[in-house]
């Protein structure tokens, strides 16, 4: 391994390692609100992320996505809730995050087999069948008023506010302790979509992204990896959906509708299609953006605080005007997203930069020849 190489690979250990330790410090300075962003911000990363991969790297347009955050949510507070089988939590998650990818297995085929707006429209009936089923099925789902979350516990330890906890003289309480399962929850989805993008599977799903008969020549099999690519979106959502119930406290309804979907694909489109790091600052963008100008309303010229008459622009409303204007601008001017602008501006920043050139390697330069002798002029 070259000297390059290997400084390269010290220096990103080395912000990661700095990254890492910056998120851990919000719990220790930030009030709750502060933190409640940060979750859902987390949480709608890590299916923006699952998204990214069926729509951004397999090409494969869905606005179901909501229907399997809705699975996760509800399949953890079922397993884990009464009524229900009374699970324990920390088994309820990976099972309920299963029962997203089993659901997504089932609709699987016909991704396999769908493509493009027709793909969008099929699974746009599952988000309106979904809705119905949460409605009704009051038994499992609470029906209109939802139900009640119940806490995670790990080993004993509880994510919630339920005892007293003080670590280096903060309380934590709910919002503190979910951060960090947020956060290993969303390290685990980074590093695990990073190595998928960069693995055979995720190679192949980008060549049948750029061109289908082009990756069927090669020995893709299209329809097994389009399948593939839904259930692991699926199961990304459902993994979202865990941590949004957790957050929430409380799942209803009303909140796994067509909007929900709605917002998943502005994510990835302001992000940057195809990118994990792209998915995550659209997520962070399209979900602190409303919750930002709610609190500030009164604040900001052109809104109304939240309970104005009828009529007036409240923040929720306001914010999807500015992320939809995103969209027109990121559509016209930046195709490939914040993503995509971050990494043109990096390079310009790296062309600009003066080549540092280390003393001990360098290579003498040979001297300017000397000038070829020009015959003296005559003069008359």
């Amino acid at each position: 391994m070259s000297d390059r190489i290997r400084a390269l690979l010290t220096r990103r250990r080395a912000t990661l390692l700095t990254v890492a330790v910056l998120l851990c410090l919000p719990p220790f300075y930030l009030d709750a609100f502060w933190l409640r962003i940060g979750l859902f911000s987390m949480a709608a990363a890590i299916g923006a992320v699952g998204l990214a991969l069926l729509s951004g790297t397999a090409g494969q347009l869905s606005l179901g996505h909501a229907f399997f955050l809705a699975v996760g949510a509800y399949g953890y507070t079922w397993l884990a809730g009464d009524p229900g089988p009374g699970l324990p939590t920390a088994l309820a998650v990976p099972l309920a995050v299963l029962m997203a990818g089993l659901a997504g297995g089932l609709f699987s085929p016909v991704a396999g087999r769908v493509k493009g707006i027709y793909l969008g429209i099929a699974t746009l009936a599952l988000v309106f069948l979904g809705h119905h089923v949460l409605l009704t099925a009051e038994s499992v789902t609470g029906g209109f008023n939802g139900r009640s979350v119940p806490p995670l516990s790990l080993g004993g330890f509880t994510f919630d506010a339920g005892d007293e906890l003080t670590v280096l003289g903060v309380p934590f309480g709910a919002e503190e302790r979910l951060w960090f399962l947020g956060l290993a929850l969303f390290a685990l989805t980074w590093f695990t979509a990073r190595g998928l993008l960069r693995s055979r599977p995720g190679r192949a799903l980008a060549a049948l992204r750029d061109s289908e008969t082009a990756a069927a020549v090669m020995g893709v099999d299209v329809a097994r990896h389009r399948s593939a690519a839904f259930v692991v979106s699926s199961m990304y959502a459902g993994l979202a959906g865990v941590l949004l119930a957790l957050a929430f406290r409380r799942v209803v309804p009303d909140y796994f509708g067509l909007v929900l979907s709605v917002d998943y694909l502005a994510m990835i489109v302001i992000g940057g299609l195809g990118s994990v790091a792209g998915a995550t600052a659209g997520a962070v963008f399209v979900t602190a953006l409303p919750l930002l100008m709610t609190r500030y309303a009164d604040q900001l010229p052109l809104v109304a605080a939240p309970g104005s008459p009828e009529g007036a622009v409240g923040p929720t409303e306001a914010a999807r005007y500015l992320y939809g204007a995103a969209i027109v601008l990121v559509l016209l001017y930046a195709p490939d997203g914040l993503h995509g602008l971050a990494r043109r501006a990096r390079d310009r920043l790296r062309r600009r930069r003066p080549p540092t050139t280390d003393p001990t390697t360098a290579v003498p330069s040979p001297p300017p020849p000397a000038a070829a002798a020009r015959p003296k002029e005559h003069t008359p």
